[in-house]
């Protein structure tokens, strides 16, 4: 299971890594199980064609507007959508997972949320800030059943 991902204050990194150790450890257990390979987009990344189905993981940061009515404007994962949009990349995403702060209320996840909407594709889960166990049980779940269809 291929996953694309941002980071920019290493919760998402710390998550997405916490994720692939639960992958792993499942496989080990499962062999029918699936395992993880990340694949981490930076501004500085080259950008490439994906071959094969994935997953975007994508934090929030927004700046200016409160997302329901007069806005937002997202700030720092926009090299995750461009690498997305490249070539025909935006084929094979099979859904976004969202995290952020709930304290941010309506815009919890709204950049993952907005990505979902943008690439017609399902927002499959959320967590908050670095997840926690639970969160990855949930999302490991989601994403066996999304990669076996």
């Amino acid at each position: 299971m291929k996953i694309l991902y941002f980071s920019a204050s290493g919760n998402t990194e710390a998550f997405v890594n916490k994720l692939k150790d639960y992958g792993d450890q499942q496989h080990q257990v499962d062999s029918t199980k699936q395992t993880i390979e990340l694949m981490r987009i930076e501004d500085e990344s080259s950008f490439d064609i994906i071959e094969e189905p994935f997953v975007a993981f994508v934090p929030t940061y927004l700046d200016g507007g409160n997302g329901l009515d007069n806005g937002t404007q997202e700030i720092i994962t926009n090299t995750l959508g461009e690498f997305i949009e490249y070539k025909d990349n935006s084929k094979r995403l099979l859904g976004v997972v969202g995290s952020g702060n709930r304290n941010f209320n309506w815009q919890y996840c709204l950049t993952a949320k907005q990505y979902a909407q943008k690439f017609s594709v399902p927002f499959l889960a959320d967590y908050e800030l670095r997840g926690t166990q639970a969160d990855c049980d949930k999302i490991y779940t989601i994403l066996q059943k999304v990669f076996s269809k």
